[in-house]
């Protein structure tokens, strides 16, 4: 006769820090992203059209991809790209074989009008975390720390 192997319970504290960070991790991380872009309350760029800048910086996309990181509908983002290649700050594009897809890259421009962005965020969010005091300075450090290798993680399956 086999014994069954009973797997021990998971700590109860663990438990709740797990449902905590589940419940309010991504929330509260958006709405600290949604209160900086406020700060910052640049006119010319809106936050999803940052974000999709931010993203291609990291090289050329397909509409279809931009649509999926951004979770809007395929439509919507056709029309967010094509106010950005109105300005100036991405390039729509057919790879050769395929004219169905099209691939969206940021321009010299879009770079710039990103960088702008990202010096007023940053400076936003300097000014914010001087208020903290210097043991929640040491708290949100080691945090983010935690959140940028969850991060790796995550991207790692993808």
């Amino acid at each position: 006769m086999q014994s069954a192997s009973i797997e021990p319970e998971p700590e109860p504290e663990r438990g709740r820090q797990i449902d905590f960070l589940a419940g309010n991790l991504l929330s509260r991380s958006a709405l600290l992203v949604r209160l900086l872009v406020k700060q910052v309350r640049n006119p010319d760029i809106s936050r999803t059209e940052g974000e999709v800048l931010v993203i291609l910086g990291d090289g050329p996309r397909r509409v279809t991809e931009l649509a999926e990181l951004e979770g809007i509908a395929q439509p919507t983002m056709t029309l967010l790209v094509k106010r950005l290649e109105q300005r100036g700050w991405v390039l729509r594009n057919r790879p050769a074989g395929d004219g169905r897809v099209v691939m969206v890259t940021i321009t010299d421009a879009g770079s710039g009008a990103l960088e702008e962005f990202r010096a007023r965020f940053l400076m936003a969010m300097r000014t914010d975390l001087e208020g903290l005091s210097d043991e929640q300075l040491v708290a949100l450090s080691a945090a983010t720390e935690t959140l940028g290798s969850f991060v790796d993680v995550l991207q790692q399956r993808v």
